[in-house]
């Protein structure tokens, strides 16, 4: 792995029996979903489709070496990308929104999904990076197991949109070693508004964030400029403060570590049903987003990855 030793924490759970458990733990509460901070209690192993539109069969949208992600977690192979099909979260201005809206991808075991991690771990990736894994939670974990029991020895990330659930981020402990979070709202009526009724997305997140940091810590590159585990926030600026953005630096500066890595983002381009909110259907200025910056460094945040 370049240079660098790291035993991911899984593979002791994985020889206990304890990842299995886990993951089986998750399975259960597909019976009446409570995965996502929506509760929406679909019995998914019924048949029963959830908010997000997803059932009990696992749907996966492609799978790549991909490097377009944070240059931490590139490397010269790769990151391990698994695009999951569906969302929990439904924003009206997502770009992958013919994935997350629509469904698009295809049906596959958990067994497929074990292969596709250790075939990206052949491959040279540097880790195995799930996207949008919340409501495929306990597919994710029973894969783990599999792949792990075959030789799989590559750092898990966990890429969400950071609305997450504290108990399901407890059976998560000790399995995930790098949280790939989204920091989008600071406030309830905009997560509302944009996110199809999310309003409790910036209490749920900010809880998530502090538990997240508390399991995996800060995100330091290794010698080699790699990210092995740690926390790890995005943060998307977007037009008409919808982000509430000066204050989200002032809120991570008082309540995470100085140097938790954040990437302000400038990538924001109205897509999906943007239009139809006028404040949304541009992208962001080059003077708002360097306001952003300099409030987090006046903030006293060390750890950015900005665009300048």
């Amino acid at each position: 792995m370049n240079g660098v030793s790291y035993r991911p924490g899984y593979i002791s759970l994985h020889r206990s029996g304890e990842l299995k458990n886990r993951g089986e733990a998750l399975w259960e509460k597909l019976r009446e979903c409570g995965l996502c901070p929506r509760e929406c209690g679909a019995d998914r192993i019924s048949g029963e489709l959830g908010f997000c539109q997803a059932g009990s069969k696992l749907k996966v949208a492609s799978f790549h070496a991909h490097f377009g992600e944070e240059r931490s977690l590139v490397g010269p192979g790769g990151s391990g990308t698994i695009f999951l099909s569906h969302c929990n979260l439904g924003c009206v201005f997502c770009q992958n929104w013919d994935i997350s809206h629509q469904g698009s991808g295809t049906e596959v075991e958990i067994a497929d999904l074990a292969g596709m991690m250790l075939q990206l771990q052949e491959q040279g990736c540097q880790n195995i990076n799930v996207v949008t894994p919340t409501h495929f939670a306990p597919h994710v974990v029973l894969a783990l197991d599999q792949a792990a029991g075959q030789g799989l020895r590559l750092p898990l990330v966990y890429n969400t949109c950071g609305w997450e659930q504290s108990e399901i981020l407890a059976l998560l402990e000790g399995i995930v070693d790098i949280y790939l979070a989204d920091f989008k709202y600071m406030d309830a009526g905009k997560s509302a508004l944009y996110s199809s009724d999310a309003r409790s997305y910036p209490e749920i997140t900010r809880s998530a964030l502090i538990e997240m940091n508390r399991q995996v810590g800060v995100a330091l590159p290794a010698e080699n400029g790699l990210v092995y585990r740690g926390l790890m926030i995005r943060h998307l600026v977007m037009p008409g403060d919808a982000s509430g953005s000066l204050e989200a630096m002032q809120w991570i500066s008082g309540n995470l570590p100085l140097d938790t890595y954040v990437n302000i983002m400038i990538q924001y381009r109205p897509a999906y049903h943007a239009y139809m909110f006028p404040e949304l259907d541009r992208p962001v200025s080059r003077e708002t987003y360097q306001e952003v910056v300099r409030e987090a460094r006046k903030c006293g945040l060390v750890n950015l990855d900005v665009d300048v």
